[in-house]
């Protein structure tokens, strides 16, 4: 759970970057454009899960501060008691500066999220379908894949920005514990790195592995296959902040109908592009209905 602060910056960052003074980098970046959001890949992720027709859980720590997104969780009718306050800190907040080519440069204060180990799974008391583990503190993250396992408790390892927290060896357990990974292109090429694996050969050790790719869409390894996963159509691309939590929200949302792999990613694609097209990450809406007809209109098949 954090709070996002979302700045543009109206010029492209290569623009103004030399390659060759990277190591005495001093840049500032005019961003007249600011707004705040409530965000975390947690608050995220469960915003479209609910929209999809879902109920989930939201396991994290917070800080002081987080009285107002609470409220509003509330008034979502999202279920907030596995959410822990953590005495003198701030909820976790995350500064984002997006470019024209959608790039971003993040800055990011963990506060509370450091205590999300005090969070444990034998606290959940309902049955549990499907988790993920999103970024988080990293002790939690290690805790919490360690604990899910024990209990036979499917989940999704999603490192996120993460990543560079774990080496080769705690990677190779993660990816042992889960039921399923997703990664984004950079972040599957760090793992190569860290495991010292290509993407089948871990995938082998998954149900399936999923690489999200942006805009050429997302492949899912499975089985000793590789399945690839289009884009679904925008109007008009307004904020990509959050795109990927609202893919994993949509996977998850097929997973749990059953649906098979090729789908669940086509779903996922279909959330992303949807929040794609509004700007903040929990600030998209939909019927079941209206998702069903984008779902028709993308890949030409109903759900």
């Amino acid at each position: 759970m954090a709070y996002d602060t979302i700045t543009v910056f109206e010029d492209r960052f290569k623009n103004h970057i030399l390659a060759d003074q990277i190591h005495r980098l001093n840049v500032c970046f005019l961003v007249p454009e600011m707004t705040r959001h409530l965000g975390g890949c947690a608050g995220n992720i469960a915003y479209s899960l609910k929209l999809l027709g879902g109920e989930p859980l939201i396991m994290a720590a917070v800080g002081e501060d987080f009285g107002p997104y609470a409220r509003y969780l509330d008034g979502l009718g999202l279920d907030r008691r596995y959410i822990k306050e953590v005495q003198d800190t701030f909820t976790a907040q995350a500064y984002f500066t997006t470019d024209l080519d959608n790039n971003q440069i993040i800055n990011f204060h963990p506060g509370s999220m450091n205590h999300a180990h005090l969070n444990k799974i034998d606290q959940v008391s309902e049955d549990i379908e499907l988790a993920i583990i999103g970024p988080n503190g990293k002790d939690a993250m290690i805790a919490h894949a360690s604990e899910m396992a024990a209990a036979n408790m499917p989940f999704i390892f999603d490192p996120g920005q993460q990543l560079p927290l774990f080496d080769g060896e705690e990677c190779l357990t993660f990816l042992e514990q889960a039921t399923y990974a997703i990664v984004n292109d950079y972040e599957s090429e760090l793992l190569l790195s860290k495991t010292e694996l290509s993407l089948e050969a871990m995938a082998e050790k998954l149900d399936a592995l999923i690489v999200t790719r942006g805009g050429d869409g997302s492949q899912i390894f499975v089985n000793g296959e590789r399945l690839d996963v289009g884009v679904a159509p925008i109007s008009k691309s307004v904020d990509p902040t959050g795109c990927g939590d609202a893919y994993r929200a949509g996977v998850m949302h097929g997973l749990l109908e059953g649906r098979d792999l090729q789908v669940a990613g086509q779903m996922g694609a279909v959330c992303g592009a949807i929040q794609i097209e509004h700007e903040g990450t929990q600030s998209h809406s939909f019927t079941q209905d209206e998702f069903a007809a984008r779902y028709e209109a993308a890949f030409k098949q109903s759900l």
